[in-house]
């Protein structure tokens, strides 16, 4: 049966035979073309006619591909672009805030030096404000030194220019002040200049005008607004010599004996970051007590 099959011929075309018949008949193409130009014309705008349509079509939608792909790419580049400004803008507001934060240290410690150099004569140690009672105001707030530190109670405590408050409790490690805005604060002072006695009352309500009450000055006492208020030798708690504030608007009271009016404090109780206590209290006795 298999003598009986035929065998199967594989026919090859050489590759020469190939390309020699392709190169004849574009020789060819090129005579009828030439040869019978005249003719082909109308054969020629009838292909133009279905062709330039279609070329035009062509080089359209690849101009909006074109125009499309360059506009994502650029879209692309702006994104990033745009992560990279966003993290350097980041970074300059980090560095930017850092150095507000040392700025703003560094002017918290020239006050204190200046504090320190203008009492040189009391003894003080450093401590910074770390928590407030109050909302809006610091009339009762606690530093981060306490006995181990020399602090006792009763202490003075001052910011800024002047007088802030008084030590009233004690830790180990912290304390808590009562500054001369709170309600239950009262201070012997001294109109520095007319050397006439006062007191110096906390107010919570006055001092969102900036003031807090003074009372007790004599009501002959010829005193001019922005005259100034220092602690008195008279206090029983309150070094003396301490800038406490300056008196505006005084009026004689009902009794028509002494005068009444404001004080504006010379220290900013709306924002309070660092303190000096003065490491003594007024009496040295109280102190011995404490210290037994």
């Amino acid at each position: 049966m298999g003598d009986r099959m035929r065998k199967k011929t594989k026919i090859t075309i050489d590759p020469k035979y190939i390309l020699a018949v392709i190169l004849v008949f574009c020789i060819i193409l090129g005579v009828v073309s030439y040869r019978f130009a005249d003719k082909l014309t109308p054969i020629r705008s009838a292909v133009g006619n279905v062709v330039t349509p279609m070329q035009k079509g062509v080089n359209t939608i690849g101009s909006v591909l074109s125009d499309k792909f360059d506009y994502l790419t650029t879209m692309k580049e702006t994104v990033e672009e745009n992560k990279k400004l966003k993290k350097e803008l980041a970074e300059l507001s980090a560095e930017n805030k850092l150095l507000q934060q040392d700025k703003y240290e560094l002017q918290n410690f020239r006050e204190l030096y200046d504090l320190d150099e203008q009492y040189a004569g009391y003894p003080k140690v450093a401590a910074r404000v770390v928590s407030s009672d109050g909302d809006n105001w610091y009339n009762s707030f606690i530093i981060d030194k306490g006995t181990e530190d020399g602090i006792r109670k009763n202490m003075n405590v001052m910011a800024g220019d002047g007088l802030v408050g008084l030590v009233t409790e004690v830790n180990k490690s912290y304390a808590k002040v009562r500054s001369i805005i709170d309600d239950d604060s009262n201070v012997y002072g001294t109109l520095l200049k007319e050397k006439e006695n006062c007191v110096v009352s906390g107010n919570l309500e006055l001092i969102n005008n900036g003031v807090i009450d003074v009372t007790g000055i004599d009501g002959n006492a010829k005193i001019k607004d922005g005259a100034e208020v220092v602690t008195s030798q008279i206090s029983d708690k309150y070094l003396p010599g301490i800038l406490i504030g300056y008196v505006r608007d005084l009026k004689k009271d009902s009794s028509n004996v002494t005068q009444a009016g404001y004080l504006s404090p010379v220290v900013d109780f709306s924002s309070l970051d660092m303190v000096f206590v003065i490491t003594e209290v007024k009496d040295s006795k109280e102190l011995e007590e404490m210290l037994r």
